[in-house]
């Protein structure tokens, strides 16, 4: 069986010290800065099932939410930010499902089988509102912890990283949990 994995088209821009500009999909030195981020192949899919999606798993998110003590409208904004409500989300790194929840994240917090909705929500929602409790209920902290790792927020002297992709998921959970 042919293993195909999905196809992405991030396209990075350097300029020389010649004023001469180069792209390329497969930067060779840091200087290359990203211009272009795509998305996987049949992400988009994800999207046109996601108001349906939504309506299917939010009895899961609801329940998960209230479990924990957390807003199911904060759970909702996390689940859409992570994986658009696709139950088969799998990032480069590894994180899968409706909260992409880690291996030992999953396993930690309850979910042996973190493509399971509920077993995943679960885990998720009770890592979020560890993570709350963690960072003094400081929302933006949580956020960043859920994305980068609470360590790497520590680390940062409990700010949040100065990581491109952890500052725009900081703003857009929380533009998509005020919205």
């Amino acid at each position: 069986m042919l293993n195909v994995s999905p196809a992405y088209a991030d396209v990075y821009k350097y300029t020389g010290a010649d004023g001469k500009t180069y792209y390329t999909d497969r930067p060779s030195h840091q200087r290359y800065k990203l211009i272009i981020r795509s998305r996987p192949k049949g992400y988009a899919n994800a999207f046109k099932s996601l108001a349906k999606n939504k309506k299917k798993y939010t009895p899961i998110i609801r329940s998960a939410a209230y479990k924990n003590g957390l807003d199911p409208k904060l759970v909702h904004a996390v689940i859409h930010a992570e994986s658009a409500y696709d139950t088969n989300a799998i990032s480069r790194s590894g994180a899968v499902g409706l909260m992409q929840l880690m291996p030992a994240t999953g396993k930690a917090y309850g979910a042996f089988n973190r493509k399971d909705p509920q077993q995943n929500v679960a885990a998720g929602t009770r890592y979020l509102k560890y993570l709350l409790g963690l960072f003094k209920q400081n929302l933006s902290l949580s956020l960043a912890a859920y994305n980068a790792g609470e360590n790497t927020v520590k680390k940062y002297h409990n700010k949040i990283p100065p990581f491109p992709e952890t500052q725009k998921y900081v703003k857009r959970v929380l533009r998509l949990y005020q919205g």
